[in-house]
This record gives C-alpha cells, sequence and structure tokens, in this order.
C-alpha cells in the first residue's frame, strides 16, 4: 500500500498547491452549505441561523488546517488576488488557484446536494425554486434580502470582506502580535463567524467569489435554471466582483494603518557587502534577506 502512494505522489509544485486549494475549499463549503441544508430543510427545527455561521466558521478553520502546509490556504480568489497586489504570490498562479477553488466548491455542493437529496426534495414539493416560502437555491448560494437595493449589496459584501482581509493579515503579521502556527486557523474561523454574526443578514455574507460561484453554477445545472442569474436583478456577479474590491480595499487599509510603520527588523537593516559589483540584495518582508549573483 505503501509503495502504491509513492506511485501517486505529485511532484509539479503548482499542481499540489492547486490541490490543496480544491481540497481546503471543498471542506469549507461542505460543512457550510451542509449547515445550511440542515437548517433549512429541517424547517429550523436543526438548527437556526447561529449553526450556519458555526458551520461556515469551522468549514474555514478546517479548510486551512488541511491545506495550510501546501498552498498557504488561501481559501478565497479574493485573498488570492490581495496576496498578488503585495507581492506574496507569484500573479502566474493567480488563474490556477481560482479555477481549483471554484471546482471545490462546485464540487462540495454536489455533495451536498447527494447527502440531502430526499431533504430538499421533501422540503421543496419536488420543485426546485430561487425564490418563494420552499426555495432552496439558497442552500448553495446567497442571496440578497427582498429590501437590499444592488448598491446597498455592493457596500455590504466591500465592507464584508474588507473586515475579513483586515483580520488575516493582522493573524499572518508576526511584526504585530506574534502567534503560535496552529492557533492562526482558529482565529481565521473566529473572524469569519464574528462577520457572520453581525454582517449576514443583508445577503449571506458570501464574502468569497469561488463559494458562491461554483454552488451557483452546480444548481444552474441541477434544476435549478437561469434564475439563478436573474434573482434579485442580477445579483449573482455581485458575491464575485464586491469581494475583490472589498479585499483590496481591507489590504489597501491595513497596509497604511499597521504594516508598513514597523519598525525595520534586523536583516531590513543589512547593507550589501563592499566590493561585490553584479550582486543583488533582496528583501524578504520576514527580514531575512536573499542573495542573488
Amino acid at each position: 500500500m505503501d509503495r502504491l502512494l509513492k506511485n501517486c505522489r505529485i511532484k509539479n509544485q503548482l499542481l499540489r498547491e492547486c490541490l490543496a486549494e480544491f481540497l481546503g475549499v471543498y471542506v469549507l463549503i461542505l460543512f457550510g452549505c451542509g449547515s445550511v441544508a440542515q437548517v433549512t430543510t429541517s424547517h429550523e427545527k436543526n438548527g437556526q441561523y447561529l449553526s450556519i455561521n458555526l458551520g461556515f466558521s469551522l468549514g474555514v478553520t478546517f479548510g486551512v488546517f488541511v491545506s495550510r502546509g501546501v498552498s498557504g490556504a488561501h481559501l478565497n480568489p479574493a485573498v488570492s488576488l490581495s496576496l498578488c497586489v503585495l507581492g506574496r504570490h507569484p500573479w502566474k498562479k493567480l488563474p490556477f488557484f481560482i479555477l481549483f477553488q471554484v471546482f471545490g466548491a462546485f464540487l462540495a455542493a454536489a455533495t451536498v446536494y447527494l447527502q440531502y437529496y430526499d431533504a430538499i426534495q421533501s422540503y421543496s414539493g419536488g420543485e426546485l425554486t430561487v425564490t418563494g416560502p420552499t426555495a432552496t437555491a439558497g442552500i448553495f448560494s446567497t442571496y440578497p434580502a427582498d429590501y437590499l437595493s444592488m448598491w446597498g449589496g455592493i457596500v455590504d459584501q466591500v465592507i464584508g470582506t474588507a473586515a475579513l482581509l483586515l483580520c488575516v493579515l493582522a493573524l499572518g503579521d508576526q511584526r504585530n502580535t506574534p502567534l503560535q502556527d496552529g492557533v492562526r486557523p482558529v482565529l481565521v474561523g473566529a473572524a469569519v463567524l464574528l462577520i457572520g454574526i453581525s454582517m449576514g443578514s443583508n445577503s449571506g455574507y458570501a464574502i468569497n467569489p469561488a463559494r458562491d460561484l461554483g454552488p451557483r453554477l452546480f444548481t444552474y445545472l441541477m434544476g435549478w435554471g437561469a434564475e439563478v442569474f436573474t434573482a434579485g436583478g442580477g445579483w449573482w456577479w455581485v458575491p464575485i466582483v464586491a469581494p475583490c474590491v472589498g479585499a483590496l480595499l481591507g489590504t489597501l487599509i491595513y497596509e497604511l494603518a499597521i504594516e508598513v510603520h514597523h519598525p525595520p527588523s534586523a536583516g531590513e537593516l543589512r547593507t550589501p557587502p563592499q566590493g561585490a559589483p553584479g550582486t543583488e540584495l533582496e528583501l524578504e518582508r520576514d527580514g531575512k534577506a536573499n542573495v542573488h549573483d
């Protein structure tokens, strides 16, 4: 068995990272949308809104644990985009990360549908609808509340995702508050829990383009139809675009308010050795220096 597993080992680093992102997002959506399915189809007898908050927050926590050692556990195209802008992630990897993140969310939605198929059919009377008293599309993707305007929804997603990135960057900033490595996934999950508790009623706090697009594509293909894209006045693009804007905003705020003001580390104060022409000193953010000839 050990020999068989060794033969399955993937040596390509990018593919390994993409698979880690795929599996991390899969775990996130499996628990998150699974909690929505349980609450919805049981008419809130087996859980309430807080159950959904806990499902997504713990899903994030364990999704990070699954993938962080391989890919860094972005689990969110908006996070990957922000890290690229900061120069902490290669731009050439961005489309591959996003593709696998969306695919992970798609397959997780399929798994939840398979597990709750009978419950969904019973709850909906066999009719898969996007709106109405027995709508089930909201199990998988987010939709705006009846009172929410399109502009209000954009603002909602921008603020929610900005808050997420503020927390994520703070937790990863060792020169701000150093943390033990194993504590970070738990606190990232706690940040998602807080966002859900405080910012979830307007539109379900997607704050993650992959989390929304993957399951939405699944529902489109599995019988809910084109209404998943037309409902809410064509809402579908808001949880894709607005989180990216919010992530960049949150990143900018944290960098300008906190990280850029850290005192230089010992590594950043080093100077290149004298008499070494053709040598470039590259200083990394963690204070280490790499010398490239």
